[in-house]
């Protein structure tokens, strides 16, 4: 007549505190597979849109989306390798509620903005107002890209089921 179950200690970190549970996250390959299929899908869409809208020669707006692209796809990747670690961090998981991906979309378009609006000025010899409109229309675009895109690759493409329930499975 045995009261208790398995009686081992939980497992330790080098701190000496309880191991976070192991929360499953995206690979290497996956980050790579959402950074290429989000920005090839955006080009297609914004060079065509953005030359129409601004009056640049498409060769302009495609050097400003290839650029755009490229620097958003090493923020994308360094981004969200940082927000999954600070989620699982705090909240032990990845899985992001609306509210929460509400914050990771415009906390991610307002890192890529401090990169972007100086070198499109550069490139455009605009004024930085002018350049900032640009860029604004663009992040707006993004927003709402984004938010949409990553809904639609997270059910393409989703995580394991973690078990939620791995102590205490069995009860006397």
């Amino acid at each position: 007549m045995s009261t208790s179950s398995s009686s081992q200690p939980p497992a330790l970190s080098a701190a000496g505190l309880p191991a976070p549970p192991v929360v499953p996250m995206r690979s290497g390959m996956d980050r790579l597979r959402h950074v290429l299929l989000f920005e090839l899908i955006a080009l297609a869409i914004t060079i065509p849109a953005g030359s129409t809208l601004f009056g640049l020669h498409e060769s302009a707006m495609g050097i400003i989306g290839l650029g755009s692209a490229i620097t958003a796809m090493v923020w994308n990747y360094l981004y969200n390798l940082i927000f999954d670690r600070v989620m699982t961090r705090l909240y032990r998981t990845t899985h992001k509620t609306m509210h929460g991906r509400l914050v990771h979309t415009i906390l991610f378009e307002a890192g890529l903005q401090v990169a972007l609006v100086p070198g499109i000025a550069l490139y455009t010899h605009a004024p930085l107002m002018e350049t900032i409109s640009l860029s604004l229309s663009l992040a707006l675009f993004y927003l709402v890209y984004a938010f949409v895109f990553n809904m639609a690759y997270d059910r393409t493409f989703p995580l394991p089921h973690q078990s939620l329930s791995t102590v205490n499975t069995t009860q006397t």
